[in-house]
Formats: C-alpha cells, sequence, structure tokens
C-alpha cells in the first residue's frame, strides 16, 4: 500500500533552499544526518493533467497550498518571501507564484475543491 509521495527539488543553492524551507515556509523538517534535512508534509495530493497545448508528456510539477491563501502570503511576505506574481483567480482556485533559492519557481494556491 502507497503511503505518501516523496518528491526533490534540484538546485544549486541546497544548503540555502533548506533554509527557506525550513524559516520562510516553516515546514517541519528532521535532520538525516549531516544537513540533509527531509521536510514532512501533512497532506499530498495528485493530479493527472492532459497535455493539450500545455507541457510536453512526462513534464511534472510541484506547488504547496493552503486553506488561506491571503494569511499565508502575508505570513510569508513579513519572513521575506517575494512573489512574482499576483493572486489570481482560476476555475479551480486562487494562486500566487515565488522563487525559492536556486531559481526554483513554485506555486502557492487555494483550491475551490
Amino acid at each position: 500500500m502507497i503511503k505518501g509521495m516523496h518528491g526533490l527539488f534540484f538546485t544549486s543553492e541546497p544548503e540555502a533552499l533548506r533554509a527557506f524551507l525550513k524559516d520562510k515556509l516553516q515546514l517541519p523538517s528532521k535532520d538525516t544526518g549531516g544537513g540533509w534535512l527531509i521536510f514532512d508534509l501533512p497532506q499530498c495530493d495528485l493530479g493527472v493533467h492532459p497535455t493539450d497545448g500545455g507541457p510536453p508528456s512526462g513534464t511534472h510539477d510541484l506547488s504547496f497550498f493552503t486553506d488561506d491563501l491571503d494569511g499565508t502570503v502575508a505570513g510569508m511576505t513579513e519572513r521575506g518571501v517575494a512573489f512574482l506574481t499576483d493572486v489570481e483567480e482560476q476555475e479551480w482556485g486562487r494562486h500566487i507564484r515565488f522563487e525559492m533559492p536556486g531559481g526554483v519557481k513554485v506555486m502557492l494556491y487555494q483550491p475551490k475543491y
């Protein structure tokens, strides 16, 4: 039985990205030795999208989600996170994008489902 999902960010700035995830996003973590942090996320979901007019088949994407986009953005802004876009409304939810160390760009969204 599958219990969860493990994700990876590949970056030229691993120490800075680990600190960002821990300090700016306040994700809980455990040190597995030598400064290698594994971040424990309380929830995940997985969607499958067609490639019609979008990224090529085999592409994958990782986003963060929240129940309170405005409050989460405010807290992250106070901790020094700079956002790349304004909040956008879609039929599936509201979203905004930000960049983490090493050029890792991600979406933060509040789903409507």
